[in-house]
Parts: structure tokens; C-alpha cells; sequence
């Protein structure tokens, strides 16, 4: 249960950095490494069908917003 709380929190803070970010959809899907074609909807799914983030998908994302993994993830 501790872990799936831990995993909402993580994406609680994704989608509010995103918001912060102003970044577009597609901006942030390319900047994440999306092919051009499906940035907007991978970055859409990413953002609010994702329950249990890969490190790697973090990695992506802070990067694209120019912020460290770890910010993400702090208890």
C-alpha cells in the first residue's frame, strides 16, 4: 500500500511540474524523446494513465523540464 501511495505522490508531482512547466503536450512529448507523430499522446498518457512511473519515463520527463529525478520522488 506505502508503494502505491509513493507511486501517486510521484506522478501527483509530474503533473503538477507539468502545469508549471507551460509546456504544451507536444512539447513536452518531444522533449521526452516521442516521435513527432505521437508526442502529444504519449506525453497525454504519460501524464494521466500512468500509476506506476519506470525510472526511465522520470529520467525523460525531468530532463525535459529541466529539473532532477530526484525532485520528483522526494517523500
Amino acid at each position: 500500500m506505502a508503494e502505491q501511495e509513493s507511486d501517486e505522490m510521484v506522478m501527483f508531482n509530474v503533473r503538477a511540474r507539468f502545469e508549471r512547466s507551460k509546456l504544451s503536450l507536444n512539447e513536452i512529448g518531444l522533449k521526452m524523446g516521442y516521435p513527432k507523430e505521437s508526442a502529444r499522446k504519449s506525453a497525454w498518457q504519460f501524464l494521466h494513465k500512468t500509476a506506476d512511473p519506470r525510472l526511465s519515463m522520470l529520467r525523460k520527463f525531468a530532463k525535459a523540464v529541466g529539473m532532477k529525478v530526484s525532485t520528483l520522488v522526494r517523500d
